[in-house]
């Protein structure tokens, strides 16, 4: 996101006070998230006393941090990036989700202890469903295998599509399919980022879902799919990068005739989740996503 995206940060909230309830997101670096502004916008639509703030964390400072947050009466937080693996180790309870996928994006903090969830695979489930891309039963590959991978691979497998992972480096692929088999209704092998195993895979495939960062701001021109081979018209493709909006794999896949989608639904649809868990309320779906799409770049 370039500076000037957040639009003199007029999201932030003047008004707090000691009853204001308080959450954020923990990251490092976190000036870039959307977050913010789209959870404000939510709590102000449904004139809420409450407020989300960016919590700049410097990884070493985490467990530091999360007890911070309990001791200043945070209602919970969300983690991203590098943080997701950390605050997993850091909670005294964990949601099934979160413990399959090994790793927690959502702290909700309460009086018997810490729960940790995570919310990137119901979010990418339900961002697939939205674009028209039901996984169910289709082939999906999966191009990366960190740990965005492990929620999308959790999802598509929970929902019986059969998934191939490929990394460029081939072993992390194999350590996520062997984690992620515990789906004994899922398919899951491993290979190769590279041409060959692309173009060997490409004639049938149903779903592409991009998990790396390439294409992401600043390095827009960047694509995990080689510009030699042509992309798989039949096939969607699913771009977990939502800045910029249209990513040069995308173009790539829109040129072909494919289906495409990119990120910003799964970023709306889990920060909902994590939303509903610590408010008991209904999120204002299309309010958040109207809230981002105001901030970032088109």
């Amino acid at each position: 996101m370039t500076p000037h995206a957040l639009n003199g940060l007029d999201w932030l909230r003047p008004d707090l006070l000691g009853s204001t309830k308080l959450v954020g997101v923990m990251g490092w670096p976190v000036g870039h998230s959307v977050s913010p502004p789209m959870h404000n916008a939510a709590f102000r639509h449904l004139g809420l006393d409450w407020a989300y703030v960016p919590l700049p964390v410097l990884p070493a400072e985490m467990p530091e941090a999360v007890s911070g947050l309990r001791a200043l009466g945070f209602v919970g937080a969300n983690a991203t990036v590098p943080h997701k693996r950390m605050l997993y180790d850091l909670v005294d309870e964990l949601t099934p989700a979160a413990r399959a996928i090994g790793a927690a994006n959502t702290l909700y903090i309460r009086s018997e202890g810490l729960l940790g969830h995570n919310t990137d695979a119901a979010g990418f489930s339900r961002a697939l469903r939205e674009a028209d891309m039901p996984p169910e039963g289709c082939h999906a590959l999966v191009l990366g295998a960190g740990g965005a991978a492990r929620a999308v691979v959790y999802a598509l497998a929970s929902s019986a599509a059969s998934v191939t992972i490929l990394n460029r480096t081939p072993k992390k692929a194999e350590a996520l399919a062997h984690a992620m088999s515990f789906e004994a209704s899922a398919y899951i092998e491993a290979g190769s980022l590279d041409r060959e195993t692309l173009a060997r895979l490409s004639a049938h495939v149903d779903l592409v879902v991009n998990t790396t960062p390439l294409g992401m701001w600043p390095h827009v021109e960047r694509s995990p799919w080689p510009e030699e081979l042509l992309f798989p018209r039949e096939a969607s493709c699913y771009d977990l990068v939502y800045n910029p909006r249209r990513t040069q794999l995308l173009r790539q896949a829109q040129l072909a005739g494919a289906a495409i989608s990119d990120g910003l639904g799964m970023l709306v649809h889990q920060g909902a989740e994590a939303f509903e868990l610590w408010t008991q309320k209904r999120a204002p779906v299309d309010i958040m996503r109207a809230a981002c799409e105001a901030v970032l770049e088109p």
